[in-house]
């Protein structure tokens, strides 16, 4: 059964750093993009990073450049994000997304992407 789990989320001052992890189960992370997504409450979700299969292309949106950071150990089968200098309006459930595809290039796009976690909450306090 193909499952991803993200794990690393909490409770984090301003300025803090927090590391989400987001492990594969019943299949291998190497073929495979990876996104990462954030939904506030009474927000639509919105795309924050992803990075390709191979580790060697990555993205971010603009409101988390410079800031956060993506990658990957698929000898792990996990992604990861770094995030620094957190600010009060990340506070979010953070979702990790995969998708298995000939492209090359990942996308931060929700509809994108086939299979999903259940999510971890990060709050900022300010």
């Amino acid at each position: 059964q193909v499952q991803l789990v993200e794990s690393g989320g909490g409770l984090v001052q301003a300025g803090g750093s927090l590391r989400l992890s987001c492990a594969a189960s019943g299949f291998t992370l190497d073929y495979y993009h990876i996104g990462w997504f954030r939904q506030a409450p009474g927000k639509e979700r919105e795309g924050v990073s992803c990075i390709n299969n191979s580790g060697g292309s990555t993205k971010y949106a603009d409101s988390v450049k410079g800031r956060f950071t993506i990658s990957r150990d698929n000898a792990k089968n996990t992604v990861y994000l770094q995030m620094n200098s957190l600010k009060p309006e990340d506070t979010a459930v953070y979702y990790c997304a995969a998708l298995r595809t000939i492209q090359s290039m990942c996308r931060i796009t929700s509809t994108w992407y086939d299979y999903w976690g259940q999510g971890t909450q990060v709050t900022v306090s300010s």
